[in-house]
């Protein structure tokens, strides 16, 4: 049995007062197991009262003797948690208390399940990340990491985008905007503006258009050694900026280029069950938009 601890890291809007998390806490502690509560925006919020036993810390108080993280809210915990430790090779586990949670391996009433990883029988998938550079006037002002995309978007007015692929140009179009996605990041925003479902343990860069004014705009799913760089005019100097993984706005300039690359950082999710992406496809889409008509 490992003697790393195992991060129980809540969202408390997703898991009032962590009922979730210290019930899966008690489990793993019923089974000799050391767990550490981190909760999400731990700076930001009014902490429950807690059980016997349990005190918060900092995740990254934490990570160094942590072997496991769980995650206990929706897709964007995930996120969270991965985008914080990045720069590890510990791996998260999800529990979906959000939304569609594509990234989680279980639903709340599949708990009890996690018992099992006193017998270290889990394997873990590695997801691929992408990096951005935002480059003005030959300088680059901005430098990020995403899991799941990178949003280009105007402020409620059109922008004109080019994309190219290793300084070749691939499109132009004026819209709304364009998503640089991972496979993981396929089932997210990149779905919603019409781009393709992409298994999430595969290795490509996805572009995406949004509400694109011509109809030869489509997606294209790229290789990942390509250098993508998507450069955009400003119509009237309206307002724009880039956003990575749903964070907050940094604002562009008329000219500015976008660079997207694959990332030597990768996220690694914890698998408990034999559940496929296709299935979880199919129970969060397919059957859900079939009960919506």
């Amino acid at each position: 049995m490992s003697n790393k601890k195992i991060v129980l890291y809540p969202n408390i809007e997703n898991d009032p007062d962590f009922k979730t998390a210290f019930t899966v806490g008690d489990m793993l502690r019923k089974n000799g197991r050391e767990v550490a509560l981190c909760p999400a925006f731990i700076d930001r919020i009014t902490l429950p009262k807690l059980p016997d036993g349990y005190k918060a810390t900092k995740l990254i108080d934490e990570l160094p003797a942590t072997e496991m993280i769980i995650a206990f809210g929706g897709d964007g915990t995930i996120l969270r948690a991965a985008r914080f430790i990045a720069d590890s090779k510990v791996p998260i586990l999800g529990v979906n208390m959000g939304g569609k949670g594509f990234m989680a391996e279980l639903e709340v009433h599949d708990i009890d399940v996690i018992s099992t990883i006193n017998n270290n029988n889990y394997t873990t998938e590695t997801r691929m990340m992408i990096e951005t550079q935002i480059v003005r006037e030959d300088k680059i002002i901005y430098n990020d990491f995403a899991l799941n995309d990178i949003v280009i978007k105007g402020d409620n007015k059109v922008i004109d985008m080019t994309i190219y692929a290793d300084d070749e140009m691939i499109t132009h179009f004026s819209g709304d905007g364009t998503i640089i996605a991972t496979p993981t990041g396929s089932t997210a925003y990149s779905l919603s503006a019409g781009g393709p479902i992409v298994e999430p343990t595969a290795k490509n860069i996805i572009i995406t258009p949004i509400c694109a004014h011509v109809l030869e705009a489509k997606s294209f799913v790229l290789v990942t050694d390509r250098v993508v760089a998507i450069k955009t005019a400003l119509r009237h100097n309206i307002p724009a900026y880039v956003s990575v993984d749903g964070g907050d706005r940094i604002d562009i300039k008329d000219g500015d280029i976008i660079r997207v690359t694959k990332s030597d950082r990768n996220t690694y999710l914890v698998r408990l069950t034999n559940s496929s992406f296709y299935h979880r496809i199919s129970s969060k889409l397919i059957t859900r938009m079939a009960g919506n008509n």
